[in-house]
């Protein structure tokens, strides 16, 4: 079989080598793919928002299953394309997708069908909002109604910083121009429930965390993740059953439920609070970073579950026991302004998995080209074998302008 992948960051280089493991798998494809990724996959020069051009790619290449990694492309269109040409596509339809690329959309499906969730309200005017917020205990969670590559939602500890965020969002369009969902602020430890959706067919996969501050401590500014890790210990057998029965599954029939019927991987951004587990927010697409530390451990052959997920079949799941912890290297300065071109030596060194995320192969050099550069995955018979296998393999990696984590996992270890 002959796959494309869609994306370049180390998602894709996650499920690319997933497909890699599969003995299905003749050719793989990825657009535009980065220096990680070209060493497992042939990389066309097609951005993932250049729909048709990726289309016009897959028929002449007689591709037999395309997978999406993000947001950008599933938002503008590229499966309706896709299967609209007669392409067998893995991921959800435009209409499925506002499900991420909608907060006020997400929130208003919740609350029609019943699904545990913050309190919220929705504004386009500042002034509205910020007479709602004063009105309000801090903190409070603004979050931007469209994607924003996971810098749209702020956490808002004072007034003054509500009010610069909600000039951000709706006087200056930092994001676009739009619309603020104001939600309440909600405690407990957070995780991450992906699912294989087909309908109101729901296959559920190991839970992972990530860590969303750029510093030791969870301190620093958000990013989009700077290390994940999986299993959880602090998720119980019954609230992981009673997040599949109570949110991910009641979700999916709701889509079909509302005539946008969702395929492809359905994320649920949850948390554990004393009041029970309840929504944060859904994606409509593998997480980054938690797709590279659940990924390793699928057992089965992911081919089968990508076509069955695409054809509407049946799928069973497998999984290994053993638990995986990746630690993000990161170029100084992210999620603000960053360096570009600096050369990473020792890759060959390294005996964990790496899978890279922002990087370009200028002649013989591997080169830092992205906020997020490497994603190293230790693995082990536990967490704390994981953790240290891959912070032993991150002191062989030499590259002056990047950073890391080195406290990934804490909520299970410390």
């Amino acid at each position: 079989m002959k796959v494309l992948v869609i994306g370049s960051g180390g998602r894709e280089h996650a499920i690319v080598d997933a497909l890699a493991r599969s003995p299905q798998v003749e050719k793989i494809f990825c657009a535009p793919g980065n220096a990680g990724i070209a060493q497992q996959a042939e990389c066309i020069a097609i951005r993932e928002t250049e729909i048709e051009r990726l289309r016009d790619f897959a028929t002449e290449n007689n591709i037999e299953l395309t997978v999406v990694g993000p947001e950008a492309a599933l938002a503008v269109g590229v499966v309706d394309c896709f299967k609209a040409a007669g392409l067998r596509i893995f991921g959800p339809s435009k209409a499925a997708t506002r499900i991420e690329s909608s907060k006020e959309f997400a929130k208003d499906l919740m609350a029609r069908y019943n699904v545990p969730t913050a309190a919220y309200r929705s504004f386009t005017d500042y002034t509205e909002a910020q007479a709602y917020v004063a009105s309000r205990p801090l903190p409070a969670v603004l979050k931007y109604d469209g994607l924003a590559a996971g810098k749209g939602v702020v956490i808002a500890e004072t007034l003054a910083e509500a009010e610069s965020a909600l000039k951000d969002m709706l006087l200056d369009d930092k994001f676009g121009e739009g619309k603020v969902v104001i939600e309440d602020f909600l405690t407990g430890p957070e995780f991450s429930f992906m699912c294989f959706v087909s309908g109101t067919k729901v296959w559920p996969m190991v839970l992972a965390q990530d860590h969303k501050r750029a510093y030791d401590g969870d301190k620093g500014p958000n990013t989009g993740g700077m290390g994940a890790y999986s299993p959880l210990p602090f998720i119980t057998a019954e609230d992981e059953e009673y997040a599949l029965e109570k949110i991910l599954k009641p979700v999916a029939e709701a889509m079909v439920a509302e005539g946008c019927p969702f395929e492809g991987v359905l994320y649920g951004g949850l948390m554990k609070t004393p009041q029970g587990i309840k929504v944060i927010e859904f994606n409509a697409r593998f997480g980054d970073p938690e797709t590279e530390v659940v990924l390793p451990r699928l057992k089965s052959d992911i081919v089968e579950i990508f076509c069955a997920v695409a054809d509407n079949k049946d799928a069973q799941l497998e999984w290994y026991n053993d638990a995986t912890l990746g630690i993000v290297l990161a170029s100084k300065g992210y999620p603000e302004a960053y360096e570009k071109g600096v050369e990473i030596k020792g890759l060959d060194t390294v005996e964990s998995t790496i899978y890279h995320m922002g990087t370009k192969r200028i002649d013989n050099r591997i080169v830092t080209a992205g906020g997020r550069v490497l994603f190293v995955i230790g693995r082990g018979a536990n967490l704390t074998e994981a953790r240290e296998n891959a912070l032993r393999d991150i002191a062989r990696i030499d590259c002056d302008n990047l950073f890391h984590r080195s406290d990934i996992g804490h909520w299970a270890l410390d």
